[in-house]
């Protein structure tokens, strides 16, 4: 049973973000504080990526663990409420993530998924950013 009532759960679900989330605004912190400079969601390239270097032809994108169903991840497990809508959506959002994910890979981009779970230890995630930002 849920907490709260449809309404009220209307309401909080109506405040979830797509883009511009904290996990992102982190990201989009630490590159360009490294001197890297990119666009955000770029229409024209599928799924609107969050992060988009073209000289490089590199694209980074933040994902959530609950939402993108990270695998081996505390953060991503299903609620007990709702479970059958829950993981249609999760699993919907997954398949999307693929197709989209194959069709820039096909188009030549190179992509980088950060979780939000990474966001714990920065230094790692610097590390990780600054080279897979610098690899050819």
């Amino acid at each position: 049973m849920d907490i709260y009532t449809k309404e009220k759960r209307s309401e909080v679900m109506s405040k979830v973000r797509s883009k511009n989330t904290n996990p992102e605004l982190i990201v989009r912190q630490l590159i360009y504080g490294m001197g890297y400079r990119y666009r955000l969601h770029v229409a024209s390239l599928p799924g609107k990526p969050d992060i988009v270097m073209s000289k490089r032809r590199k694209i980074i994108e933040v994902r959530g663990c609950f939402w993108h169903a990270h695998e081996g991840c505390k953060h991503a497990t299903l609620p007990k409420t709702r479970a059958d809508f829950w993981a249609t959506k999760i699993a919907c959002n997954r398949e999307r993530d693929k197709k989209n994910l194959d069709c820039l890979n096909e188009s030549g981009w190179d992509v980088l998924i950060v979780w939000q779970c990474e966001l714990k230890n920065l230094d790692i995630l610097k590390s990780k950013l600054k080279k897979f930002i610098d690899s050819e």
